[in-house]
């Protein structure tokens, strides 16, 4: 059944926090809908909206499907370049954005499940040696000083995004798709910003694929 709700509606905070860095798999894109009796399609001029927590997560991911879809001949702003971590994410923050850029779709991307799993690993103990031979024959003294760091825990997870189009006209929804990836999180990893780059690929493949942008 086409879900009836305005776009305007719709956006709302999404409480999960995640920070998307890691190694990754692409993401693979288990469900696609279109609703096409009330797309006006193709867009042209689209506002990008990650909704969570994180700002940093949400500028890194607006700004690679903008990127993307301004390679492919569109329009694209992304929510963050608009604001920043202290502006309040709501409903009315969004819906000025739209009429400030004169968007005819919005693209909103939230969390729809994140699952975890931690695996305690135990640190590499760092140790000074020192030896030196004393006043008796062949007996020396050893002074061994032994540093343990605190376990650590590595993490996999499996994360799901679930994205809509909603037409700014038709005030509905006209598209959805859901990715799913599954990364891994290591203590001694500093971020990957893979993640965010085969994430909006395969947001904006789908949509070009689907008839909603053209090049």
């Amino acid at each position: 059944m086409r879900p009836t709700i305005s776009w305007q509606r719709a956006i709302c905070v999404c409480g999960i926090s995640i920070a998307l860095v890691a190694c990754s798999t692409g993401p693979q894109v288990k469900t696609t809908v279109r609703f096409a009796e009330s797309a006006d399609a193709p867009y042209e001029n689209i506002l990008v909206i990650l909704l969570a927590e994180k700002f940093d997560s949400r500028r890194y991911l607006e700004q690679e499907v903008v990127k993307n879809l301004t390679e492919m001949g569109i329009q694209a702003v992304a929510s963050t370049s608009l604001m920043d971590s202290r502006v309040p994410v709501i409903r009315q923050t969004f819906v000025a954005m739209v009429e400030d850029i004169g968007a005819d779709a919005v693209l909103v991307t939230q969390i729809a499940n994140l699952q975890s799993e931690g695996t305690v690993v135990n640190m590499n103990p760092q140790a000074t040696y020192n030896f030196r031979p004393t006043y008796y024959y062949n007996v020396w003294s050893v002074d061994l000083q032994e540093y343990r760091e605190p376990q650590a825990v590595d993490f996999d997870h499996a994360l799901a995004l679930a994205t809509q189009l909603y037409s700014v006209s038709a005030k509905d929804v006209v598209w959805a798709i859901e990715s799913k990836s599954n990364f891994a999180q290591t203590f001694d990893a500093g971020p990957d910003y893979s993640i965010y780059v085969k994430e909006a690929k395969a947001i904006t493949s789908h949509l070009l694929r689907d008839g909603l942008i053209s090049r």
